[in-house]
């Protein structure tokens, strides 16, 4: 199994765990809040690990594709406010709170998985 299914596998744990957990603690548009955010966060952490996996032999390469994973983040967290916002969303503060949290946690795993495949067999 790849580090990026290996990643994506134990995200998807992760996030669902933070759901079963919260899931009690609220109403019902919370929930839609934090459902959606879990629906954007694990994809966006997925592809953004995957980018640095891929040139994490290179470092030049690799510190650019860091920061336009963490430029992209940043981007989507402001583009859901933007759009919750203007739309006004209902749970808007539990998806944003969640969004930011998932990104964060998923994030602190990434070193995790970032070594190199080839280390491990050794």
């Amino acid at each position: 199994m790849s580090n990026v299914s290996r990643y994506a596998l134990t995200g998807l744990g992760g996030v669902t765990f933070v759901m079963l957990v919260l899931w009690s603690f609220l109403d019902p548009l919370g929930r839609r809040g934090l459902l959606i955010a879990a629906l954007i966060a694990l994809p966006i952490q997925v592809l953004a690990f995957s980018a640095m996996l891929r040139f994490r032999t290179n470092w030049n390469h690799f510190l650019a594709v860091w920061l336009g994973g963490t430029l992209l983040r940043m981007g989507v967290l402001g583009l859901v406010a933007f759009v919750a916002v203007r739309t006004n969303s209902e749970g808007l503060v539990p998806m944003l709170l969640a969004l930011a949290g998932f990104f964060f946690g998923l994030l602190l795993i990434e070193p995790i998985y970032l070594r190199s495949e080839h280390a491990e067999t050794l």
